[in-house]
C-alpha cells in the first residue's frame, strides 16, 4: 500500500517519535511510504527514519517552484500538488494545525483522510480560531483517531459533525524491549522528560524533590528538555539551594539511554494526550509517579496498579509518593515489573499496526496482508 503520513516537524515531541516509529515500521513489511514535513522553516530530523522512506521538506519543494517558502498559499499548493503525484492510497495526518491543511488541500482528490490528535484536545490551549476550524473542517476528514476512549465522547460534543472517531494510542517502539536498564550508580536518579513549558509543572516536581532531598542524599532529580521555562526553572533551584542535586541538563537525542540510568520516573503535567515518555518508561521497568491529570496517566497505569497517580497540581502529594518509591528497593522493583509487562503487552508495535490497518480498511484503502509482506 502506498501511504503518506503528514506532520509539521520531525525535531522533538510524542507525536514526532510515534511518526517515525510508523513510518519505519510500515516500509520495513512492505508498503511505499511518504514522510512529509511541512513546517515552513524545515528544521531537522531528531528521530531514525529508515532510508527506505522517501522524506520530504515541503519547504524545500515550495522554494524548488520557486514560490515564497514563508507564503502559506504556496505551502498550500505544493502540498496539493505532492498528493495528487504521489497518489497516495491513504494520507495519515499528525497535529491539529497540519490536520486542517491536510484536509483542505486534498478535497476533490478522493484519497482517503486520517487525522490524528495527539494530546488531550479538550484540555489544551488552542485558540478560538483553530477550534472554530476543527469544528467545521474535520467532519471533512474519513476519520479521526484519538488517544484514549476518555475524550471520544466529550470531544464528539466539541465536533458534532464528525462522521467516524476511532483511539489509537500509541505503540511501543520494538528496539525499546532490547535495553536493559543500567545497575544503580552511586547516585540514584529521579528522572523526567519534556519541553519546559507551563504545562508540564517541572516547578512542582522540583519543590517536590526538594521536601525529601535531605532524607536521601544519595538521589537527584534529572529533568531533560528545553523551553521557554528554563530561566524560572534554573531560578527556582537556585533559591532552594539545589544547584548539586537538581539537573536541567538540555535535550537528549538518546531518551532510552538516559532512562536506562534512572530508577524512578516522574511526570508533573497539567495536561497530557498519552504521554510517551511515560509509557517508554514503564515499558523499560521504571516504577513512575504520575498527576493524575486529564487522559494518559490514569490509561497507561490502569487507575493506578502499574505506577503511582496522585492528585493533580499536589506538590506534597508528589514528595509522599517519590519517598514511597525511593525508599522502598522491593517496591520499586515490583510497579516497574508490573509496569513493564502491561504495557508491553497493550501498546506492542505489533498490536498498534493491527489497528492502523483495521483503520486503514475502514476508510476505503485497502492493506496488503501484514503476513504475506515478510
Amino acid at each position: 500500500m502506498n501511504i503518506v503520513l503528514f506532520i509539521s516537524a520531525m525535531q522533538d515531541g510524542g507525536a514526532e517519535s510515534v511518526a517515525a516509529t510508523l513510518v519505519n515500521a510500515w516500509v520495513e513489511r512492505g508498503d511505499s511510504v511518504t514522510l512529509v514535513a511541512t513546517y515552513s522553516g524545515r528544521g531537522t530530523c531528531n528521530y531514525p527514519v529508515s532510508e527506505r522512506v522517501k522524506f520530504v521538506y515541503l519547504a524545500d519543494l515550495v522554494t524548488r517552484r520557486g514560490r515564497g517558502p514563508l507564503a502559506f498559499g504556496a505551502r498550500f499548493m505544493t502540498l496539493r500538488a505532492l498528493m495528487r503525484d504521489s497518489r497516495p492510497d491513504v494520507i495519515v495526518s499528525f497535529l491539529t494545525n497540519v490536520n486542517i491543511t491536510t484536509i483542505l488541500a486534498s478535497r476533490g482528490l478522493g484519497i482517503p483522510i486520517i487525522v490524528s490528535e495527539h494530546t488531550n484536545p479538550l484540555a489544551d490551549r488552542r485558540s478560538l480560531f483553530w477550534k472554530l476550524m476543527c469544528r467545521f473542517v474535520y467532519p471533512k476528514a474519513d476519520l479521526l483517531t484519538l488517544l484514549t476512549d476518555g475524550v471520544v465522547a466529550p470531544f464528539r460534543k466539541v465536533v458534532p459533525g464528525m462522521k467516524d472517531i476511532a483511539v489509537m494510542p500509541n505503540p511501543l517502539p520494538d528496539g525499546l524491549f532490547q535495553l536493559e536498564r543500567q545497575a544503580p550508580a552511586a547516585r540514584k536518579r529521579v528522572i523526567s522528560l519534556g519541553r519546559l513549558h507551563k504545562i508540564k509543572q517541572f516547578d512542582l516536581m522540583i519543590r517536590a524533590f526538594a521536601l525529601l532531598a535531605d532524607e536521601f542524599p544519595d538521589w537527584d532529580l534529572w529533568i531533560w528538555g528545553e523551553g521557554p521555562e528554563r530561566a524560572v526553572l534554573e531560578a527556582q533551584i537556585g533559591q532552594l539551594g539545589m544547584g548539586g542535586r537538581i539537573f536541567l541538563p538540555g535535550r537528549t537525542l538518546t531518551p532510552w539511554a538516559e532512562l536506562a540510568k534512572a530508577q524512578v520516573f516522574a511526570m508533573s503535567s497539567s495536561h497530557e494526550g498519552l504521554p510517551m515518555a511515560l509509557m517508554e518508561s514503564m515499558a523499560m521497568g521504571l516504577p513512575v509517579v504520575s498527576f493524575d491529570c486529564p487522559s494518559g496517566p490514569k490509561e497507561l497505569t490502569r487507575d493506578g496498579e502499574d505506577g503511582l497517580l496522585i492528585p493533580p497540581g499536589d506538590a506534597n502529594s508528589m514528595a509522599a509518593a517519590l519517598r514511597r518509591l525511593i525508599s522502598d528497593d522491593h517496591y520499586r522493583s515490583e510497579l516497574g515489573r508490573k509496569a513493564s509487562i502491561s504495557v508491553r503487552e497493550r501498546y506492542s508495535l505489533k498490536t498498534i499496526l493491527r489497528i492502523w490497518d483495521e483503520l486503514f480498511e475502514r476508510v476505503g484503502a485497502r492493506p496488503k496482508d501484514v503476513e504475506s509482506a515478510h
